[in-house]
């Protein structure tokens, strides 16, 4: 496995791949700490495509709260190891000045109501900061397909857009949220979950479930009141920040007044403070 710290070498990698044979190349944008989650995006990579790079970056830009970007678990050597025992290609480690070549700031975007929508309203810039990263990072490999996973359901309809806005001429593969066996899902700041909050937070996933198998007859907000109920138990262990219910689509809201048909595609998300962690997750109901 190729390990690359600059864009020169990112850059000389690639032109030396395609000398030799016709390519495509798939890519995988992390912040690092890698998990099984991770894994899975760089094992469908491999599976359809002919390299598969990662890049690993903890980007500022994207933090609205200086201790969340502190306290974000970095593992590089661990990571560089799970990466060559799965046959990675290459591992990108991009320098700030060359992501940000005008300084550490983000981009405006014209991102619409997923700017304001959700994780849009509570961590303000945070989806300028993603967007202006991946457009970089982009730039950068330019592969063929990029692999993110649907726990961050949010930003993958952010990364769809900023790519449609400016025409990029890359395909965005999105890949189901990988679980634990206990249902929960997988994230890098699990590792910031002590044993009493990891044992609780499977409570979001099966709250999830349940709406999926209870939802008809019910109006969405007698469903919050449940899944409230069944996540926050009575230990005091999760707090949680929000449950919404949206388009899969828009992700605009829906009317939670009455029952909805049966036929009514629905989006779930949830939000919960889980002692250190921020735990996120989302399921169609």
């Amino acid at each position: 496995m190729h390990i690359l710290h600059s864009l020169s070498d990112l850059q000389s990698r690639c032109a030396h791949w395609r000398a030799e044979s016709v390519i495509t190349i798939g890519f995988v944008p992390t912040m690092g700490a890698l998990h099984e989650g991770h894994m899975s995006l760089v094992h469908r990579a491999q599976r359809e495509n002919t390299r598969c790079i990662v890049s690993i970056y903890v980007n500022p830009t994207q933090f609205n709260n200086p201790t969340d970007l502190a306290s974000y678990p970095q593992k590089t050597e661990e990571d560089v190891r799970m990466l060559q025992a799965a046959g990675c290609d290459a591992v990108y480690f991009p320098q700030a000045a060359e992501l940000y070549p005008q300084g550490m700031q983000a981009k405006q975007y014209d991102l619409g109501r997923l700017e304001e929508l959700m994780e849009g309203g509570a961590r303000p810039g945070h989806y300028q900061g993603v967007a202006t990263v991946v457009e970089s990072l982009l730039a950068h490999v330019q592969p063929a397909k990029a692999y993110f996973g649907l726990k961050d359901y949010q930003q993958v309809a952010v990364i769809r857009r900023m790519c449609t806005l400016l025409q990029l001429p890359v395909t965005i593969v999105a890949c189901p949220t990988a679980r634990a066996m206990s249902g929960l899902a997988l994230s890098s700041r699990n590792a910031l979950l002590s044993e009493a909050h990891g044992l609780a937070a499977p409570r979001i996933y099966q709250s999830l479930q349940w709406a999926a198998l209870n939802r008809d007859g019910f109006p969405l907000s007698k469903l919050r009141e449940a899944m409230l109920e069944k996540i926050q138990g009575t230990d005091g262990l999760l707090r949680v920040e929000y449950i919404a219910f949206g388009d899969p689509a828009s992700l605009e809201p829906l009317d939670e007044t009455c029952a909805l048909p049966m036929n009514t595609p629905v989006q779930a998300f949830v939000v919960t403070q889980a002692g250190a962690a921020r735990l996120i997750d989302n399921e169609a109901i």
